[in-house]
């Protein structure tokens, strides 16, 4: 049975990500499974699932962007700022007030949309699995602990509004979002109730983007165990695909021979290092595949790392 590669998978509503691992590795008969990029079990959509050999390669894709369609309820907080958690309040607009908002095509709501677009810094949510000393933040705030959070560096590419609408309490707002890694939506909801007055919280999230991954390819379970019923196994991509992924070091012809011998090379462009995180990029010479490498600073000298040498490979 085929074991190595990688899956898109769209994710149930209810399901964990580990869930969709566990359903993956049964299908295909093996434990060697792990997923890029955690849902929370209330969203729907896009989850890469890695399998045997294909593992190998996960780590490569864990800096790339994402792309999320949300509904947001203004009106009310959650503790989670989902629908999932408990009502910290509620804050409905009055029939006045919604009025008043078509009357200006909900000006207060876009100038709030606007600002959120415009961060840089966020403050992940205390129900998330953002670690603090190894612990899970979510695990503190469910014994009514407080994490110590920091606020990260985020970048919100694309904030628009796709659709307005009148549910049976407060307003509706759905929104398609494209943003850096570690940008929590949910956060985003709730800023923009704290900006607007009204308090908000996610209603409904589906991821669709994750790199240069899509939703449109993605399969459900459904989907997945009848082509498996069928012996059809196209579903399983080849997972050095994810490699092109990676932005691009085109490399001279000294430098492809230096990097073969462990030798030390500059890094060919300026880049900014956030604390021990790697960007990984794909070095190449003459279209062929030379490494995986990543910047990193010795003696003051920004040089570039192996992560993964496939010359010999």
């Amino acid at each position: 049975m085929i074991q190595d590669g990688f899956i898109l998978v769209d994710k149930p509503e209810g399901w964990t990500s580990f869930k969709t691992d566990r359903f993956v590795g049964k299908l295909l008969g093996t434990r060697k499974v792990g997923h890029l990029g955690t849902l929370d079990p209330f969203a729907t959509g896009l989850l890469p699932v890695f399998v045997g050999k294909g593992l190998k390669f996960l780590r490569f894709c864990e800096g790339f962007d994402k792309g999320y369609s949300c509904k947001c309820i203004f009106g009310a907080t959650t503790d989670t700022m989902d629908k999932t958690g408990e009502f910290t309040s509620e804050n409905y607009p009055s029939e006045d007030v919604l009025a008043e908002l078509a009357d200006t095509d909900y000006a207060a709501i876009r100038e709030a949309i606007l600002k959120v677009k415009n961060t840089k810094e966020q403050l992940p949510p205390a129900y998330s699995a953002k670690k603090i000393d190894g612990v899970k933040a979510y695990e503190l705030a469910r014994k009514g602990e407080m994490p110590d959070l920091k606020p990260a560096s985020v970048t919100i590419y694309k904030l628009d509004i796709t659709d307005i609408s009148r549910p049976e309490k407060g307003l509706a707002i759905d929104f398609d979002c494209e943003c850096s890694k570690g940008t929590y939506i949910r956060t985003i909801c709730s800023d923009l109730g704290d900006i607007t007055g009204f308090g908000a919280y996610a209603d409904s999230l589906r991821r669709t983007i994750n790199g240069q991954f899509s939703v449109k390819d993605a399969y459900t379970p459904e989907q997945l165990e009848k082509m498996v019923s069928e012996g059809d196994f196209s579903f399983v991509r080849d997972a050095s695909e994810t490699i092109s992924f990676l932005p691009e070091i085109k490399l001279d012809p000294k430098q492809a021979k230096d990097i073969k011998f462990g030798r030390k090379i500059a890094f060919p462009f300026e880049v900014e290092i956030e604390g021990d995180e790697r960007i990984y990029y794909r070095a190449t010479f003459e279209d062929s595949l030379i490494a995986v490498v990543f910047p990193s600073v010795e003696n003051g000298e920004l040089i570039m790392r192996i992560e993964r040498l496939y010359a010999h490979d």
